[in-house]
């Protein structure tokens, strides 16, 4: 209880938790927050938004198995590289093929 012109004592006071620990500790064990939002008007749904959100360290989350990011050219060098070899090889295919006379093969999506 705090008394008139008392400020009450800080949150953890005594345990020496710090901003940093709490972080380290989340980072290191994970969080997942999860959540829907639906919107329906007569049993009708008209709209439908699903929220995911992982908080965990770089080491946790591909313990998790979750490395989208490697494979993503927007976010890896590594990835934009392979990205552009491969379409690199695959140019020089069709400009093989056009240059020696073959009709490139269509391929439909």
């Amino acid at each position: 209880m705090t008394t008139p012109g008392r400020l009450p004592e800080p949150y953890g006071q005594g345990q020496g938790a710090n901003l940093a620990d709490i972080l380290e500790r989340v980072l290191d064990k994970g969080v997942v927050i999860a959540g829907d939002i639906r919107i329906n008007l007569l049993d009708i749904e008209l709209l439908t938004i699903k929220l995911r959100l992982i908080v965990a360290s770089v080491d946790k989350a591909k313990e998790m198995g979750i490395d989208w990011w490697e494979s993503d050219p927007a976010l890896s060098t590594n990835a934009r590289h392979k990205e552009l070899a491969r379409e690199n090889e695959e140019l020089r295919q069709r400009l093989a093929e056009l240059e020696s006379g073959r009709a490139p093969k269509e391929e439909t999506p």
